[in-house]
């Protein structure tokens, strides 16, 4: 039985031009090069210009994908935003992205699950899709997220950066089996009661500040390598694969301990784990998308590919989606 499938038509990314070295960050925090890549793995990450938005990070990974794919457009039905760090409290950023992009039609809106952003942007989108409502959907996954960190903590400021990811899909017919082109599978979770492990010390109903990060850095952890173990297994589960099936994983880029640890209890093949984190640190929901198109365009990950990504943060959100190239 022929069903619909949301295919990745085309991917993109925006990093701003500004890098910030850790060697730059010792001279502003307690912290060493030595002791942020031994922790984290970070080595450098791009730092958002002043005046420049999340929008305009979006809007930039945007124009690539829809390039790669070869869209224009008038031919966007839907823009979903994943981001933590939008330009104003309302209106949704994707609105802006959607003015700067010309995109006469269709309508758009934000995703608020912070380093999970782009995996529910995606599934929505996908469920969009599926459902027959739209054709052609803008998935964006920005953040500026040096906005909100506390730059006298040097458990926090080392680990993040800014950035953007974007990718195109396009509805297409599928088979309903796992040789089908496009979005598999997707498998969202969250469990509010863990906010006080990770979250931003203000907000709109809170106070006329939007705040700073706070983490505790091993509970995070503790709960990032459980939770994202699960969410591979239960992708795999669900497709009646194993992880030997996979030919890549992109996931969140966190800290370079959680994907050795995740990817010792779920199975996976750490040759075949797509690494950004080096280079860019943790963009939150931009990190995925960032990933994929590195590996996109370095040629790692080819169409027939079959990849897994996953993702947790703030909330806690957390889920894994499996997709063909």
């Amino acid at each position: 039985m022929k069903i619909i499938r949301s295919r990745i038509a085309g991917v993109g990314a925006y990093l701003p031009e500004r890098i910030l070295t850790n060697d730059d960050l010792a001279k502003i925090v307690d912290t060493t090069d030595a002791w942020i890549v031994e922790r984290s793995g970070i080595r450098r990450r791009h730092i958002a210009a002043e005046g420049e938005l999340t929008s305009d990070l979006a809007t930039a990974a945007a124009r690539q994908a829809m390039e790669a794919a070869g869209v224009t457009a008038d031919e966007i039905d839907l823009i979903i935003l994943g981001t933590t760090t939008p330009d104003d409290t309302f209106p949704a950023s994707a609105a802006k992205v959607q003015a700067n992009l010309g995109v006469p039609g269709g309508f758009a809106f934000d995703v608020q699950a912070v380093c999970s952003g782009f995996l529910y942007a995606l599934s929505t989108a996908d469920k969009f899709i599926r459902a027959g409502e739209v054709k052609t959907a803008l998935v964006i996954g920005a953040e500026t997220f040096s906005r909100i960190l506390d730059w006298n903590d040097r458990e926090t400021c080392v680990l993040f950066g800014d950035g953007a990811g974007a990718v195109v899909l396009r509805a297409a017919e599928g088979e309903g089996t796992i040789a089908d082109t496009g979005i598999l599978s997707t498998h969202l979770h969250s469990d509010g009661r863990f906010r006080d492990l990770l979250y931003v010390t203000g907000g709109p109903s809170r106070s006329p500040s939007v705040g700073v990060v706070r983490m505790e850095g091993k509970e995070v952890f503790r709960h990032a390598v459980a939770k994202l173990a699960a969410a591979v297994d239960e992708a795999l589960s669900a497709n009646g694969i194993t992880a030997d099936d996979l030919d890549w994983v992109v996931p969140h880029q966190a800290n370079r301990r959680i994907l050795a640890s995740t990817a010792k209890k779920a199975g996976l093949r750490e040759d075949r784990i797509v690494v950004t984190l080096d280079m860019h640190a943790n963009t939150s929901a931009a990190s995925i998308p960032l990933a994929l198109d590195a590996a996109v365009k370095d040629g790692r990950i080819r169409p027939g590919h079959l990849i897994l990504i996953e993702a947790m943060g703030g909330g806690f959100t957390w889920g894994s989606a499996l997709i063909r190239m």
